[in-house]
This record gives structure tokens, sequence and C-alpha cells, in this order.
């Protein structure tokens, strides 16, 4: 009879977050992962058959996390310029909070085992906010989705390496979303 995948797969992503954390994707070694998490090697192989099915676990459950942040504080917005302003501050307030961050959001851009899941969850979301952008007017909703995508993240690296907010950043960006071209 197989073993649950709790608590197990539970303790070591929560060991991952912090082993990335502190040493980055590169130090991410499954020895690494089963000393923090306290667990044998062979527990790791139970839940998960490689390092790379790891790294993206990792990936998915942190950018999870963060779209729930951003769902609450956007759940009762109607579509349009203001829930985007929401979103994006919920994800950058996010990301300055949140565990990880440096790993899974610089530090994926480069490690093979995650180019494919950068680009699908970047997609993802820019899907997620072609309506607001449809709403206010612009003519090409996807390309400025993407678009702002990248201007978010690249917010949100300026500030981790910051260590703090950039309001300037923040306002530039709010600006530009409240301009649909004419």
């Amino acid at each position: 009879m197989p073993r649950p995948a709790e608590p197990g797969r539970t303790a070591l992503l929560t060991a991952g977050t912090r082993v990335a954390e502190d040493r980055g994707l590169r130090g991410l070694s499954i020895n690494a992962v089963v000393e923090a998490a306290g667990m044998a090697k062979g527990t790791f192989y139970h839940h998960f058959p490689d390092r790379r099915s790891y790294v993206i676990a990792l990936h998915r459950r942190y950018h999870d996390a963060l779209a729930e942040v951003i769902g609450a504080q956007i759940a009762e917005l109607p579509p349009g310029a203001e829930r985007i302003r929401a979103g994006v501050t919920a994800y950058l307030d996010a990301c300055l909070q949140t565990r990880g961050t440096k790993a899974f959001l610089a530090q994926s851009r480069t490690d093979t085992d995650l180019l494919d899941e950068v680009h699908a969850r970047n997609q993802l979301v820019a899907n997620s906010i072609e309506p607001d952008l449809r709403e206010m007017g612009w003519a090409d909703p996807g390309a400025v989705a993407h678009l702002l995508v990248a201007m978010v993240a690249e917010i949100a690296l300026t500030e981790l390496y910051g260590g703090r907010p950039r309001e300037d950043l923040r306002a530039a960006a709010a600006e530009l979303i409240d301009r649909p071209e004419n």
C-alpha cells in the first residue's frame, strides 16, 4: 500500500524553500534538501523522481502562494485598471515578504530546469490580465499584458535587491497601466 504524500512532501518542499533562500537554486541539491528536512534520501525519491521535478514543484508552490495572495486582493474588483493596480501591488508586496523570492523569481530565469515553467507562468498571468486591458481599451491586450508582466517582474527584482519598495517605480507602472493607447 503506497504511503500518503503528506506530510513528507510538504516537509521536503518547505525545506527546499529554506535551502533555496540560503543557497540559491544552484545550491539546491537533493542532499541539502533531505538534510534540511531531517529525512532520508529515499524519502525524497518516494515523492519526487528527480531534482528537476522537485524544483518545478517548488517553483509552482511559490507562485501558487503568490497567486492566492493576489487573488484575495482582486477578487471583488471589476475588470480594469484598479484591479490590475491592486494585483501588481499585492504581487510586489508579497515578493518582498516571501521566502525564496530571489531563487524563484531571479535565479529561475536562468535555471534550465525552470525555463519552461517560467514562460508558462508568465503566459498564465498575462492571459489573466488580458480581460482587464481589453476593458480599458487596449487594442492588443495580449502584447500589453506580456510587457506588463515583464515590467512588474523587473520592479520586483529591483525591490528585492534594494530590500524595500520602490515607490517611484510602482507609481510609474501605475501611470502606464492607466494610459491605454489612443
